[in-house]
């Protein structure tokens, strides 16, 4: 231990004899670390906006779908079956269930003529589920069911057509026809990609049943339920049996996953781009590897003497190796430590947060990277420093007293 605190003080002050030599050597070192840290980095908030925008269509992790239809061709009665499913899923205490309907036609008056506009219908856990964004207010919560004037919450297109106005002051969706009333809008969704025009209002499904006698012949019902991820795989089977004993023979019942959880291709997108940006990444770094080799080749070539000197007052060849090795190993060391600092300050930078927007939960910056970045650098150094070492080592020493 004494032998190696020595030679990591031989080898620091070696480095700072050496400034400007080191300086230039490592600054390449320092770039493609930061660069390495930074891809890994990258590749974390890229997941996470994946997973953020998969959540969005598909649901969070653990999300299990049911569905159901009729195969002799006869209507499905929706009211009887939402009783079974919220019967069954009671005996297993879910927190957060929805159903959701495809979207029915309602008529809507604008300010210019009275069009068709499409209702989502939910319950309050669908925001949850599905990690919705808002551009504006509120999503629903369980009292909003019991109001008289139903609430809703528009898309960002639909907001515009009444020229955006402030929601805090009372504006309300005038529909017509069957659920003719002045229903609140409570919150806008934003734009989900540049040009985003569709128009659609979200209500709750009991507000709606309320006001209609049956849904729509064309309507298609699913129920959706968000479950721990690691007890899916017992609870999925068990709840598509109880599911199924409940109902005649007409009807079949389908559970399955649908949150991007439950999808290898998501993950190994992901995985493909931290391969490939880290695979460039790495061959900068092993570039700058092969420079910091030639210079301290011609380094050594100049400390020829210095080495000589020391091997006659009694330096051990693993000392002198060990001492060499130790200065590439620390100068890297030191440069892996500049470039994940860079790497860390570009990635709190506003520009590279506008590359995700979006993503409503931003990842700490991943200690995986900064220890990916710090192994690299280390391994980088004592490649480099190993051929150098191996050089001052064999020096004969009368050989080198004389040069």
């Amino acid at each position: 231990m004494t032998g190696l605190i020595g030679a990591l003080g031989e080898a620091w002050s070696e480095l700072r004899h050496h400034k400007l030599r080191v300086l230039l050597s490592l600054i390449g070192i320092a770039v493609s670390v930061g660069a390495l840290t930074a891809v890994v980095a990258l590749s974390e908030y890229q997941q996470q906006q994946m997973a953020e925008q998969s959540d969005q269509s598909g649901g969070r992790p653990a999300t299990v779908s049911v569905s159901a239809m009729r195969t002799d061709g006869t209507p499905m009665d929706w009211e009887t079956f939402d009783a079974h499913v919220q019967d069954v899923s009671g005996r297993y205490s879910f927190s957060y269930l929805t159903r959701i309907v495809n979207p029915v036609a309602v008529q809507v008056q604008t300010p210019e003529q009275v069009q068709t506009l499409n209702v989502r219908l939910v319950d309050p856990a669908y925001p949850i589920i599905h990690r919705t964004a808002l551009l504006e207010g509120r999503w629903f919560d369980e009292a909003d069911a019991e109001l008289l004037a139903p609430p809703v919450v528009i898309t960002e297109a639909l907001w515009d057509v009444y020229g955006r106005p402030d929601l805090a002051a009372g504006f309300a969706l005038p529909l017509t026809g069957d659920v003719a009333g002045s229903y609140p809008v409570i919150g806008v969704t934003p734009r989900v990609y540049d040009g985003d025009n569709e128009k659609l209002a979200t209500m709750l499904y009991d507000s709606y049943a309320a006001r209609v006698d049956a849904l729509p012949a064309d309507s298609s019902v699913t129920w959706e339920v968000w479950v721990p991820e690691e007890g899916v795989a017992d609870v999925g089977p068990v709840l598509a049996m109880d599911l199924r004993a409940g109902v005649d023979k007409g009807v079949e019942v389908m559970v399955s996953r649908t949150d991007w959880a439950s999808r290898p291709e998501a993950k190994s997108s992901a995985a493909m781009f931290e391969l490939i940006t880290g695979a460039i990444a790495g061959l900068v770094l092993l570039l700058g590897g092969l420079g910091l080799v030639n210079i301290q080749l011609v380094a050594m070539r100049q400390r020829i003497r210095e080495i000589g000197v020391r091997r006659s007052f009694g330096a051990t060849g693993g000392r002198i190796f060990t001492s060499v090795l130790l200065e590439s190993v620390v100068a890297t060391a030191v440069a892996g430590v500049i470039g994940i600092a860079l790497a860390v300050a570009i990635l709190k930078a506003p520009f590279v947060l506008d590359m995700f927007q979006g993503m409503q939960d931003i990842p700490p910056f991943p200690m995986r990277a900064a220890v990916v970045g710090l192994i690299a650098a280390v391994a980088i150094g004592a490649l480099a420093g190993f051929i150098p070492a191996l050089m001052a080592v064999r020096s004969n020493v009368i050989d080198a007293l004389r040069f």
